[in-house]
């Protein structure tokens, strides 16, 4: 079968691999659509001290099971996997914080992920797909809307509270600002490209162009925003900070630029009494609740190219460059 396999920092191959064989309390998957993630980039950059060469990258993915040695599944079952591989019976997983599992590994980082044609997984990390979720959402869930789903719950979101979403044309961003939406908020989408704000304008109740936006959400709302979903890091936190209301909270997801230092100013974040809260991860019932949102609530995959396993290069290439909106699909 093809795989993309890293075969150390900053280097990767389109190889043919044996299909896996799956153990007790496994199942093996026929991928139908993988994700590409900005963390799949830092990785091979070598930015994760805990790869494992060779391995198979990423770690978003919807697929349907071939043969199944966990009773909870069945071949035929439509799935998505968490982002790491779980016990199922440490004291986090049993309370259903899966995404600190005492002995997690994380999928195309420890242990073999799903760039490839099949790949095999534990059931203890895998959900259920419902009917009514598309191929194309569902393989974006776990790693996009739910875990934002678990950083708005952590951050306690609440109805008609505003929130402003930076790096809102990214893969996350666009999608961050339709969770959101549904969750009873209402949204201020930024970009740093004007092109992208006619695609946001159909999700966001307003969109900001440009990197010195809080002023203008000021100007805007005549105070700060309830929330930030800060999904760029270094170059827009600032901004997103000085964008809150006096008591606000930022929920942090993403960081563009990992050896960008930042100071953050204590005394400024304490007077004006801000929380900020970090999110890497969701639990399974994160993705069974977007899932339950979704039959009622519509949430639209925003998918700005699918690209063969061959053409893994373009598609990096297209990652990081900036001009996309919407997350990039691979297609084994």
């Amino acid at each position: 079968m093809k795989s993309i396999i890293v075969t150390g920092k900053g280097r990767f191959e389109v190889a043919d691999s044996p299909r896996p064989d799956p153990g007790v309390g496994e199942v093996l998957i026929r991928v139908k659509y993988a994700a590409l993630c900005y963390r799949d980039l830092l990785q091979l950059r070598g930015y994760y001290p805990r790869m494992k060469y060779p391995v198979v990258l990423g770690h978003e993915a919807v697929g349907v099971v071939e043969e199944s040695r966990d009773s909870r599944f069945k071949p035929g079952d439509r799935v998505v996997p968490i982002l790491h591989s779980v016990d199922g019976v440490c004291d986090m997983c049993l309370r259903g914080e899966e995404a600190y599992c005492r002995s997690r590994l994380s999928f195309g980082e420890e242990v073999d992920g799903f760039f490839a044609e099949y790949a095999k997984v534990t059931g203890n990390s895998l959900v259920k797909v419902p009917d009514w979720v598309s191929d194309e959402l569902a393989a974006l869930t776990p790693c996009v809307l739910a875990m934002i789903h678990k950083g708005l719950r952590r951050i306690g979101l609440s109805i008609g509270e505003t929130v402003l979403v930076t790096g809102a044309g990214g893969g996350v961003g666009v999608h961050a600002v339709q969770l959101a939406k549904a969750m009873g908020a209402r949204v201020i989408a930024v970009t740093s490209h004007e092109d992208k704000a006619k695609v946001l304008g159909r999700f966001a109740d307003d969109v900001i162009v440009g990197l010195k936006f809080s002023e203008e959400v000021k100007r805007k709302l005549g105070e700060g925003v309830d929330a930030v979903i800060e999904t760029v890091g270094t170059p827009t936190i600032n901004e997103s900070l000085r964008s809150l209301r006096i008591g606000g909270r930022i929920l942090l997801v993403g960081n563009v630029n990992p050896d960008e230092s930042y100071s953050l100013r204590l005394g400024y974040v304490i007077l004006k009494d801000v929380a900020i809260v970090s999110n890497i991860a969701s639990n399974k019932r994160d993705v069974a609740s977007v899932f339950n949102m979704v039959k009622s609530i519509k949430i639209e995959p925003v998918v700005a190219a699918k690209y063969s396993l061959q053409d893994f290069g373009r598609a990096l290439e297209a990652l990081q460059s900036g001009s996309r909106v919407g997350k990039i699909l691979l297609t084994p």
